[in-house]
């Protein structure tokens, strides 16, 4: 009985947390708080393995030829700060504006010269990491996103792309 329901809440994207079952939302954002990839794992999962998965789900269409995937900054908070998402943005040439943890760096300190350069992050870009809270509490904005109605995680994601999508309307009705 007990494995079906953990397979059950698996399968809906639901997971324990603090405040009971929960899920969380991965999403990436350009700075006008328009998102441009959205993904949704269960409460208790760990922000830093999302990373590549949203990053890889960006497609930005432009005048002509193939949509661009390949943002030229990505601002993320310490959360992302792993060795493996960095090299990641490193092989695909995009600039990384996330500090280092405090552990990282003393680490990195305690091995001398083999621990290599410290992080460089813009400051000023920095400042525009706050965008995807300012996104997200957009997107909460709808009851049914915010308390989380929908049973399966497919309405609740079309929920999330439909919410999307009228953010974009409404952005760029408002353009001149």
């Amino acid at each position: 009985m007990r494995r079906r329901r953990k397979a059950r809440l698996a399968a809906a994207d639901l997971g324990r947390s603090r405040g009971g079952l929960t899920t969380k939302t991965h999403l990436s954002c350009v700075p006008q708080c328009l998102p441009l990839s959205l993904k949704i794992t269960a409460g208790q999962a760990g922000d830093s393995p999302q990373f590549i998965p949203v990053l890889n789900e960006i497609r930005v269409p432009g005048p002509v030829g193939r949509p661009r995937t390949r943002p030229d900054a990505v601002a993320g908070d310490k959360a992302y700060s792993s060795r493996k998402n960095r090299s990641h943005l490193r092989k695909r040439g995009i600039k990384a504006v996330i500090p280092e943890k405090k552990d990282q760096a003393a680490h990195r300190k305690n091995r001398g010269s083999r621990g290599g350069r410290p992080v460089t992050w813009d400051k000023q870009m920095y400042k525009l990491r706050n965008s995807v809270e300012r996104t997200i509490n957009k997107i909460k904005d709808w009851r049914g996103l915010a308390v989380r109605y929908d049973k399966k995680p497919e309405s609740y994601q079309a929920g999330l792309e439909l919410c999307a999508g009228l953010l974009w309307i409404q952005y760029l009705g408002s353009q001149p």
